[in-house]
C-alpha cells in the first residue's frame, strides 16, 4: 500500500528571506504572498529559522511604548522586547526551526505540528536543504480525494494485492470518505486486517466493516503445561 507523504501535498515554490532581510521587506513578503510565515535560509538553502506574523507583531504591539527592562524579566517578555526592536530577519526569526522531511508521513507531520503548536513546517530534502513548505491546510488535502479513488485503492491494494481476496467475496462502497465493506471471508484475522488497512488508505474518514467470517482464528490456543505444545 502507498502511504501519502509530505512531498505529495507540500508547496514547492516557497518564498524565503535571508538573515539580512530588513523588517519592512519581511512584512512585504508576507503581505504580497498572502502567507503567515516565511523561512529564513542561507546561501545553501539551509533553514536557519522561521518568521511568523506573531514575530512581526511585537513591533506593532510595543509601538509608542518605552523599551522598559525589568530586573526579573521572564523569557517570554524578554523575547517580545528583543523582537520589537529587531530590524533584520536574523533578530526576528524563531530558531532553530521545527522542520519535517519530504518523505515523512502526513500522520507524523500532523502530530509534530500539534506537539510544537505550529501552523506550518519547512520541508527538507535528503541534503537538509529547503524543498518546500507544508501547512495544516495542505495536510487536509488528502481528504479531497474522490470516493472513486478511495474505493479503487481499497479494492486493488488492500483486498486484491495485500490480502489476495478473490473478486466477488467482498463489496466496497465509499460515500463521503466513509468506507463500508460487506461480504464473507474464511478467517476472522483477515477480516480485521482488511478493516485496519482500509482505515490507513489516504482520504478515508471512517470504516464500517461488516464482513463476516467462517473461522475465528484469533482465539489463543492453550499450551500443554507438560509438553509445551499447542492444543485445541
Amino acid at each position: 500500500m502507498r502511504t501519502w507523504q509530505v512531498t505529495d501535498v507540500m508547496t514547492r515554490d516557497v518564498a524565503t528571506v535571508t538573515e539580512e532581510t530588513p523588517y519592512r521587506e519581511v512584512v512585504d513578503v508576507l503581505v504580497r504572498q498572502r502567507i503567515s510565515g516565511v523561512p529564513v535560509v542561507d546561501s545553501f538553502r539551509r533553514v536557519l529559522g522561521v518568521i511568523s506574523e506573531a514575530d512581526l507583531l511585537h513591533k506593532v504591539e510595543r509601538s509608542g511604548h518605552p523599551d522598559e527592562r525589568r530586573v526579573f524579566e521572564g523569557r517570554r517578555r524578554r523575547t517580545a522586547r528583543e523582537k520589537a526592536g529587531a530590524l533584520v530577519a536574523r533578530d526576528l526569526m524563531t530558531a532553530p526551526a521545527v522542520t519535517t522531511h519530504e518523505r515523512a508521513s502526513l500522520a507524523a507531520t500532523a502530530r509534530l505540528m500539534d506537539h510544537e503548536a505550529v501552523k506550518r513546517l519547512p520541508v527538507l530534502d535528503d541534503l537538509g536543504r529547503l524543498a518546500g513548505i507544508v501547512t495544516r491546510g495542505d495536510l487536509l488535502r488528502v481528504h479531497l480525494r474522490s470516493d472513486a479513488e478511495i474505493r479503487e485503492e481499497v479494492v486493488h491494494e488492500v483486498l486484491r494485492r495485500v490480502l489476495s481476496v478473490r473478486d466477488g467475496l467482498v463489496t466496497v462502497q465509499v460515500r463521503g470518505g466513509e468506507v463500508t465493506m460487506d461480504g464473507r471471508l474464511d478467517r476472522r484475522s483477515a477480516v480485521e486486517l482488511a478493516g485496519r488497512l482500509a482505515a490507513q488508505v489516504a482520504g478515508v474518514v471512517a470504516v464500517h466493516n461488516a464482513i463476516g467470517y467462517d473461522v475465528d482464528d484469533t482465539t489463543l490456543m492453550e499450551l500443554d503445561p507438560v509438553h509445551a505444545t499447542p492444543v485445541a
